[in-house]
């Protein structure tokens, strides 16, 4: 079953605000419908076909259980992030994005284990022995890491799908992902440049109740292709197991 967008409630959200015509991009032509107030005004019909198709990609993207990365780092979106990530066992980065996150994973990698063992060893009471500066300062190098890392700490490779929200802000991070050839499910804003972006979802990208209606929709998606990966691993286990025991019949009554 498909998620289902409605136009009202992303109308109700500012989700067909753009910005002021003078600061527009001309290549978001198409997705625009009109100027009003001077403020361009979006095409919604456009964004619900669009964000459905983007919605659609995310089911199966979890459905083959793969791996999807939300990035949001602007203070409208982060903490939205972090909550539908967690909502729908995904990664996130919702702090400052760090250049080489794709390109340079291995070093990346090292953080997150240097996190991991930091975390361990504080459970572990192995630090009790330091002094106070010295705990002190450990304490403040793992929440920095926290921080940083926290939202990807069990990635053990690149994402399979990145999703932005705002691809002016995050431009290295769509770099990075273009270059790894990672697809992008990303809002783009009036002033923003769609080109690069596989699955672009025209929109206020601004608007807190947007953001969130629209990442909503994005952990249902998920949730709803996870759902129907583990029922299709359930009945081709118990297949599995019925052509199991029917063989074990046949070499009994051969017998």
């Amino acid at each position: 079953m498909a998620v289902k967008v409605s136009l009202k409630e992303l109308i109700q959200a500012g989700a067909h605000f753009g910005h002021q015509s003078k600061r527009w991009n001309p290549k978001m032509a198409e997705y625009l419908h009109s100027v009003k107030d001077g403020v361009h005004v979006f095409d919604l019909t456009q964004t619900k076909v669009l964000l459905e198709e983007a919605l659609s990609v995310l089911k199966k993207t979890a459905k083959e259980g793969k791996k999807i990365l939300f990035l949001g780092t602007k203070k409208q979106a982060k903490k939205k992030i972090e909550e539908v990530a967690k909502a729908s066992d995904s990664y996130f980065v919702n702090e400052r994005w760090l250049g080489g996150t794709l390109t340079n994973f291995d070093q990346i990698k090292k953080s997150v284990s240097k996190l991991a063992e930091m975390k361990s060893k504080t459970e572990k009471g192995e630090y009790k022995s330091f002094t106070k500066k010295e705990r002190l300062l450990i304490e403040r190098e793992v929440a920095r890491l926290e921080r940083f890392f926290g939202g990807i700490a069990d990635i053990a490779t690149t994402p399979d799908l990145l999703i932005i929200i705002d691809i002016k802000r995050e431009k290295s991070a769509v770099k990075e992902a273009q270059m790894k050839g990672i697809p992008i499910v990303a809002i783009v804003d009036s002033n923003c440049d769609p080109y690069g972006i596989d699955y672009p979802i025209p929109m206020n990208d601004d608007a807190t109740r947007a953001i969130s209606y629209v990442l909503d929709l994005m952990s249902e998606a998920i949730l709803e292709g996870k759902r129907k990966k583990s029922s299709k691993s359930k009945t081709s286990s118990t297949s599995s197991s019925s052509r199991t025991r029917k063989e074990k019949s046949v070499e009994k009554n051969k017998k």
